[in-house]
């Protein structure tokens, strides 16, 4: 579920963009949501993740943390900016360097700065993570997107987008639930997916 905020920017010399990142910059989130900027217009309340949302972001969070180097970290609640084409995430779970994230002149985080962006698929969030949010991540460029889809056309799957170039990417990988699927430099690791929970697990 989310909630639209639109905040149409005044007829000042304050760009639209800037206006909306000070808009969400000044929002008091309630706990738990998340605000997002997701086509240019206006800043969108997300509701909490569910269980088997959260323990998808686990088992992932963990295979990535055997991987990453000690100055990279993962991370839940980071807002991560494209203003090239006003949007600003926050991934269900970003890899960014530390020097990144404590610079406070680069605060939120610019996307093209993440080593990997990862969202999990809600029942009220699959066009946003497949379609606006591939296209958002793709022009920041995020090298590596990984969606994770229990509610996918063809059953419960994983894709790895790679390889982004012209506003696209231009390779995708996918395996169904249970399968592995690898992370390819700088990680170099496996992800097992047979723990993800299946769509029959998750709330109605």
């Amino acid at each position: 579920m989310s909630l639209a905020m639109t905040e149409i920017a005044p007829e000042t010399e304050t760009s639209r963009w800037d206006y909306l990142l000070g808009t969400w910059r000044e929002l008091d989130v309630p706990d738990g949501w998340r605000a997002e900027i997701l086509d240019g217009n206006g800043v969108v309340l997300v509701a909490p993740p569910s269980d088997p949302h959260n323990y998808i972001a686990v088992r992932v969070t963990r295979t990535l943390n055997r991987a990453i180097p000690d100055d990279w970290d993962v991370y839940q609640t980071l807002g991560i900016q494209i203003p090239a084409v006003e949007r600003l995430f926050v991934p269900d779970l970003v890899v960014m360097p530390e020097k990144v994230v404590l610079d406070p002149t680069r605060s939120p985080c610019p996307a093209h700065e993440a080593e990997l962006v990862v969202e999990i698929v809600s029942k009220s969030s699959g066009d946003t993570d497949r379609k606006r949010k591939l296209w958002g991540y793709a022009h920041a460029p995020v090298p590596l997107y990984l969606l994770i889809d229990a509610w996918a056309d063809a059953g419960p799957s994983v894709t790895l987008y790679e390889n982004p170039g012209n506003g696209m990417y231009h390779k995708a990988t996918s395996v169904l639930f249970g399968e592995t699927i690898e992370l390819p430099d700088p990680f170099g690791i496996e992800l097992d997916t047979s723990r993800f929970p299946a769509p029959d697990q998750w709330p109605t």
